[in-house]
């Protein structure tokens, strides 16, 4: 996927009541290894990667694009939340023309139900609703994951649509922001 194109980055760091979503730093390299490397992170993502392949490959700074807030709790990464264009090869068959952004997320089990996906979601749904006001995001995940379909429906997506990709029934739901006040 690529970043969200013409959107000045980095913003300033986002403040919700317990969390800061800020641009990477290099203090964050272990989390990223943490997160990609977790068989509980990744059971709906295709499965873990390698921590030795991870140490060996990952930037000495990870995830520093547009579009990617790395999600702190009390100075610590606990996950990301991520804005991208979805490219031709990743469109779905529900809306293979569509360009939109979408939404992808990443936490530690260790963060897991405490609320902290919700909340950072939203926060970036705010950020991304003003700066490019009367964009959709979508979401996509895979129907067996309960907590993600649950998140999705918390954060106000609705289903577009169910296809077959990856062995497994895949859910997209989509997310309109508030029209531009007149």
């Amino acid at each position: 996927m690529t970043g969200l194109g013409p959107v000045a980055w980095p913003p300033a760091p986002i403040r919700t009541e317990r969390l800061v979503l800020r641009e990477s730093e290099a203090r964050d390299r272990t989390a990223f290894i943490e997160l990609l490397a977790s068989s509980e992170v990744h059971t709906y993502l295709g499965g873990p990667r390698a921590r030795d392949e991870l140490a060996r490959a990952l930037p000495e700074t990870p995830g520093r694009h547009p579009g990617l807030f790395v999600v702190e709790l009390d100075g610590a990464m606990i996950g990301s939340v991520e804005f991208n264009r979805r490219e031709d090869e990743e469109r779905s068959q529900v809306r293979p023309n569509a360009g939109e952004a979408g939404l992808g997320y990443l936490f530690l089990p260790e963060a897991w139900g405490r609320g902290f996906a919700a909340e950072a979601c939203a926060a970036a749904l705010t950020w991304f609703a003003a700066t490019l006001p009367g964009e959709p995001v979508v979401l996509c995940t895979q129907t067996a994951n309960t907590r993600s379909m649950r998140l999705a429906a918390k954060l106000g997506f609705t289903e577009v649509g169910r296809y077959e990709a990856w062995g497994a029934e895949q859910w997209m739901g989509e997310w309109s922001s508030p029209p531009p006040a007149p």
